[in-house]
């Protein structure tokens, strides 16, 4: 199941909530995966808060990004 982000905010401590294009609505929580490469640079908020949507995905400057299904799957009910 390939479900792209359609919207998305910034919660406290890293966490987003993210909205699927079938409107489900989940929270990812950003810190879980601050110890993996290339993540680690998400620790810098400034950084951290220049995420945007690119072709359904969430993406961050310098080629970063978390694909659709990790999120999806990785994240909790909102």
């Amino acid at each position: 199941m390939l479900l792209d982000i359609i919207e998305f905010e910034f919660l406290e401590d890293y966490k987003l909530k993210l909205t699927f294009e079938n409107n489900e609505q989940k929270i990812f929580d950003c810190a879980t995966i601050f110890n993996e490469k290339p993540f680690e640079v998400l620790k810098d908020y400034h950084y951290f808060k220049q995420a945007k949507i690119e072709y359904g995905t969430l993406c961050w400057p310098n080629e970063i990004d978390i694909a659709p299904e990790t999120l999806y799957l990785d994240s909790v009910a909102a």
